[in-house]
């Protein structure tokens, strides 16, 4: 319990400063990107359920001039799971189908998503469709921040 109080993800930690990092984003005029890039992300089960933050990294994704495309059962695990993708890989295969099919459903340009797991799963089920590729959403942000 100790050790679990003092963690935080890198989602509550930069929307901690979220009132800083809109000044800066301003200051890179978003408002003018075009076009915006359609971003498409995965909000993963642990940042979901384990940590019960919900919109934060969407709103800041926003904030910095992405365009996010619904994610039909956006709220569904993509299979990964930690070793659940090892344990159950059936039906871990089949929860990435369903994840993948669902992230390019609005055409994006770039998936993102908030947990290395998923980012390594969700990659193997978009490269065998030639879909988009996915990068964590801390990258996207720091890129937009490098270019002001």
């Amino acid at each position: 319990a100790r050790v679990s109080a003092l963690f935080r993800d890198v989602s509550q930690v930069v929307a901690a400063e979220h009132t800083t990092l809109s000044a800066m984003l301003k200051e890179t005029n978003t408002a003018t990107l075009s076009p915006k890039t359609r971003v498409a992300f995965h909000s993963p089960c642990s940042l979901q359920h384990g940590l019960k933050i919900r919109g934060s990294v969407e709103t800041l994704l926003r904030d910095a001039g992405f365009e996010l495309t619904a994610v039909p059962d956006g709220h569904l695990c993509c299979g990964s799971a930690g070793t659940y993708s090892l344990l159950q890989p059936e039906l871990s295969q089949q929860l990435l189908q369903n994840k993948v099919a669902a992230l390019e459903s609005g055409a994006p340009a770039i998936v993102a998503t908030a947990n290395i797991g998923c980012l390594a799963h969700i990659e193997g089920g978009l490269a065998a469709s030639k879909g988009a590729p996915i990068r964590h959403w801390i990258e996207l942000l720091d890129e937009r921040l490098a270019a002001s």
